[in-house]
């Protein structure tokens, strides 16, 4: 069993949303126990969005049963990918696997800026994995480019990757870890945390 799951309160939010973290509520030495504070937003560390963060109408996490969460994935290496550049719709692959997850390499800038400068996918690419019947994942915070100061003026504006997905009911997992140690086929578990929202923290692992 693999762990794909950053620890909440570690890294960096995304742009604008705010920090999160673990912090001391009660101590044993001044109370005689331990309580903590959980801070964080609903797409804080390894998350999953809902159609709902992006569309008016869209679907919260309570549509989904608990069973959605279990994902038959098949996994696709984009490390050959560099820095803003786009996925294609060429790289994602005709399967019968429902959840498709694109492999960037990009954990390793987790906690640094440069992390913000991940590659991404096009609407194509989004769009194809809609027409599969596939929910998307990776090890980016997200499927569309995210703010940065190395932003270049070609790239798209929006969320047009999540729309497509979102769109469509897809569900899409961000800031997974150790992916380069999965099978390219395997199942990944990304229980979010029981909140009807428009996304949530999950813990994420996989098996074969």
């Amino acid at each position: 069993m693999w762990d794909l799951t950053h620890e909440i309160g570690s890294g960096l939010p995304y742009p604008g949303d705010p920090q999160a973290g673990v912090t001391p509520h009660a101590t044993f030495d001044e109370d005689g126990y331990r309580v903590a504070e959980v801070a964080c937003s609903t797409h804080s560390g390894t998350h999953v969005d809902a159609p709902a963060h992006l569309l008016a109408d869209g679907a919260t996490l309570g549509a989904y049963d608990v069973e959605t969460f279990a994902f038959d994935a098949r996994i696709m290496d984009c490390t050959a990918f560099g820095s803003r550049e786009q996925i294609p719709a060429d790289r994602v692959p005709d399967t019968d696997a429902n959840l498709v997850v694109f492999h960037t390499g990009w954990s390793e800038h987790w906690g640094d800026q440069r992390y913000f400068d991940h590659p991404y996918l096009t609407t194509s690419a989004a769009a194809r994995c809609a027409d599969l019947g596939c929910h998307v994942g990776l090890d980016a915070p997200s499927v569309d480019p995210s703010p940065s100061e190395r932003a270049t003026d070609d790239e798209p504006t929006g969320y047009p990757a999540h729309h497509a997905l979102l769109g469509d009911g897809r569900l899409i997992l961000e800031n997974l870890r150790n992916l380069d140690a999965l099978p390219q086929r395997c199942t990944i578990r990304a229980y979010p945390l029981p909140v009807d929202a428009d996304g949530a923290p999950v813990r994420a692992v996989a098996d074969d």
